[in-house]
């Protein structure tokens, strides 16, 4: 029998505005995750989905209550270790949902590269209008996966601007240095609608990357 490939997601616990729960981006990442797998792998032979990190680099959310991180170089030194206990599969997939993981998974690719460990890493695609943080686009997501969480009366506009600018000075000071309510977007016109057309969107294009791992990891 093939091995499987092992598939590795990785979510966050912080704040998301008043209006979101702590685990938006473990909700959502894991809908991708079963959309995705569902599409290339229906039989469930192929890929092992192994349990989701859901506490992860979330250092830029310091000063918001309920936040969690474990920051850049635990998470990468935890999905490093995972990824050289799998040597029993074709390889390791990994999953990110959670912007704050970046710098985290840069390591890993050079980690794993050196030490010759066959992986791709895989996080959700940017797209046209799309907002980074609590957002449109997040709370979109929420509201056709698990709309009993999202209190839209608590939705209030976040920042606004050019995202190269915010990012530059979210990295240098995290998320209060550009937002007080801990949102960067607008969460106020969201609908379930946008959401599950963002689900799809997602799932598609990670279906694409597990197909062409599936035939190519031998």
């Amino acid at each position: 029998m093939t091995p499987p490939i092992v598939l590795l997601a990785l979510g966050s616990w912080e704040q998301h505005g008043a209006h979101l729960p702590f685990d938006t981006d473990t909700v959502i990442i894991e809908a991708v995750v079963d959309a995705a797998i569902r599409s290339v792998d229906p039989e469930n032979t192929q890929f092992s989905v192994v349990p989701t990190i859901g506490v992860t680099a979330s250092d830029e959310h310091n000063g918001f209550a309920g936040t969690l991180s474990i920051g850049t170089n635990a998470l990468s030194d935890v999905v490093v270790s995972i990824a050289r206990s799998a040597s029993w599969a074709r390889g390791i997939c990994i999953v990110n949902g959670h912007g704050g993981n970046a710098d985290a998974l840069k390591l890993v690719h050079s980690a794993l590269d050196y030490e010759n460990i066959r992986h791709s890493i895989w996080s959700l695609p940017y797209y046209e209008g799309a907002d980074m943080h609590a957002g449109h686009t997040e709370t979109s997501l929420m509201l056709h996966l698990a709309p009993d969480t999202v209190r839209m009366d608590l939705a209030e506009v976040g920042a606004i601007g050019d995202s190269e600018i915010l990012i530059e000075r979210m990295r240098a000071g995290g998320i209060k240095e550009v937002s007080s309510n801990g949102v960067v977007g607008d969460p106020t016109n969201a609908t379930a609608a946008h959401g599950a057309t963002m689900l799809s969107f997602y799932a598609d294009h990670l279906s694409k990357l597990l197909l062409q791992i599936q035939t190519s990891w031998t």
